[in-house]
């Protein structure tokens, strides 16, 4: 067998052994998904937890006032969702029926104008069922994990435990004989990666709902909890996540709110996302995510499928991850290259380019 067929051979293997493991994940989301959202809850939770330490507190102690803060946070999102949302899911149909009307009323409108359109077209276009339900499947997913809020807790508590102790393991794996010590040192790194990337995200998106559920309040809009609660959650998506938040927020301003109204809601969203987005996240986190624009689309599209709205939350995190196990095999690093942005142009090749 040539040195050509057995890299086809171990390629093809590689894919049809990561297809065989996301169909796994996929039929046993039901437990994956539970703990996707402590591992993300401890990776937040590491910072904090390590700040305590650096002040003096025992592992133990430290642990236990992080986990207190986590149960509050998660009880009061939990509480906050089981009942705003469940308002917004009563009167989601009313909502639906007003903007079909308003389609109708722009169909008038344009015709009257002498405008061949479709209105059927216009219709499919402009689709409520689609964009509210969207929001309304995002926290009912979220309300359906937070269901077992118990296991995520106690799952959560022993990662935090173990965190203490995981840099003391890789090393005494890497003492051992045998082992792996480039594989070892890059799962080290991708762990302090996604560490610093999920907790100044956590801070930015923290800001981000805060900002827009307190604007949006004044303004007076309905649900504005709601709103604030879904830009803090797709704050996590990079370059679509803002816009997907502030959709179905803009639609409900439409139908409640007078014009003037309406230009103050989209200006609340653009002035707190530009504002973040461009002067203060890139401040804070100060690391780009590595990802191509289309990856970070596709990324959310895939992952929400495999494990609904968490998936659709942890969709970067997963990615990230993904990526950085792609580069370190020589058989898949071409995947890695594929999800990243366009590298640069070196200076010899442009020229050749050029010519």
């Amino acid at each position: 067998m040539t040195e050509r067929s057995t890299q086809l051979r171990d390629t093809v293997l590689t894919l049809a052994g990561i297809g065989v493991l996301f169909a796994i994940l996929r039929l046993s989301a039901e437990i994956v998904v539970p703990f996707l959202l402590s591992l993300f809850i401890a990776t937040v939770a590491a910072t904090p937890l390590a700040w305590l330490k650096r002040r003096g507190l025992s592992t133990m102690l430290s642990v236990v006032a992080v986990l207190l803060a986590i149960i509050i946070v998660m009880g009061g999102i939990s509480m906050l969702l089981a009942g705003t949302a469940t308002e917004f899911n009563d009167a989601l149909p009313g909502y639906q029926e007003r903007l079909k009307e308003v389609t109708g009323k722009s169909y008038a409108w344009l015709s009257s104008k002498d405008l061949n359109v479709d209105e059927v077209g216009l219709s499919k276009i402009i689709d409520p069922s689609a964009v509210f339900g969207f929001a309304n499947s995002m926290f009912a997913g979220i309300r359906g994990t937070l269901s077992y809020i118990l296991l995520i807790i106690f799952t959560t508590t022993f990662m935090l435990a173990e965190t203490a102790g995981f840099q003391r393991k890789l090393a005494a794996i890497d003492s051992k004989e045998g082992s792996d010590g480039d594989t070892l040192q890059s799962m080290a790194a991708i762990a302090r990666s996604l560490n610093r990337y999920v907790g100044a995200k956590a801070i930015v998106s923290l800001a981000t709902g805060v900002l827009v559920w307190i604007a949006l309040e004044l303004v007076g809009l309905d649900f504005a909890p709601l709103w604030g609660v879904l830009a803090f959650l797709l704050n996590f998506v990079p370059n679509i996540g803002s816009i997907l938040a502030a959709v179905p927020a803009v639609l409900i301003a439409v139908l409640q709110l007078p014009p003037p109204m309406v230009v103050v809601v989209i200006a609340i969203y653009l002035t707190v996302n530009l504002t973040i987005g461009n002067v203060i996240e890139p401040m804070v986190m100060g690391q780009r995510v590595g990802l191509s624009t289309l990856t970070v689309f596709l990324s959310l599209i895939f992952w929400g499928w495999m494990f609904g709205a968490v998936g659709m939350l942890l969709s970067v995190p997963l990615s990230m991850v993904v990526k950085s196990i792609a580069e370190t095999n020589a058989q898949t690093h071409w995947f890695a290259v594929l999800m990243g942005p366009v590298p640069p142009v070196e200076e010899g090749r442009d020229d050749e380019a050029a010519e």
